[in-house]
């Protein structure tokens, strides 16, 4: 098996936990900046987050409001919402993008890769043919194609927001 290293990931996971007062997953919806904090859509049990440092254009996070690092402490319509909105966000995702599939799961703890382990969220990376290269290993570079503002504001709409406003 060959490994690829992501050194960018380690200075990004020791400055999310350095800088955090508290959760950011419990934080953001509660601060109700929602553009400022790219919160897209927003649910009963959970809501939908562009995540700030994104594998990809467009990539999303499913978070439930609840604060857990343990699965098996949500609520049956907690889990089933989080289906249901990773459902809705392919729609949105390819309504605004188009990509060629998706990659979605869950990183549940430190040493499966969470960033935040302390606050389970869903990932959903939208993925085209051909958008793996060498750049962020090479140049400590990821190249995105849009701003994530830009992002927000054409995701938020998709996922049927009308309060977005183009700033």
């Amino acid at each position: 098996m060959q490994r690829l290293w992501s050194p960018w990931r380690s200075e990004y996971v020791t400055e999310a936990e350095l800088a955090s007062e508290g959760c950011i997953f419990c934080r953001f919806p509660e601060a109700q900046h929602d553009h400022d904090n790219l919160v897209a859509w927003r649910g009963d049990h959970t809501y939908v987050i562009l995540n700030r440092y994104p594998y990809n254009t467009g990539h999303l996070m499913v978070v439930p409001y609840h604060h857990t690092a343990d699965i098996a402490e949500l609520t049956p319509e907690t889990l089933l919402e989080m289906m249901t909105t990773l459902r809705r966000c392919v729609a949105a995702l390819g309504e605004s993008y188009g990509p060629d599939g998706y990659n979605t799961g869950m990183n549940l703890g430190s040493a499966a890769g969470a960033g935040i382990a302390d606050h389970l969220h869903l990932h959903i990376v939208p993925r085209w043919a051909g958008d793996t290269n060498f750049m962020p290993v090479l140049a400590d570079v990821k190249v995105m194609p849009e701003l994530l503002v830009q992002s927000y504001e054409k995701i938020a709409t998709a996922l049927g927001r009308d309060d977005v406003a183009t700033r």
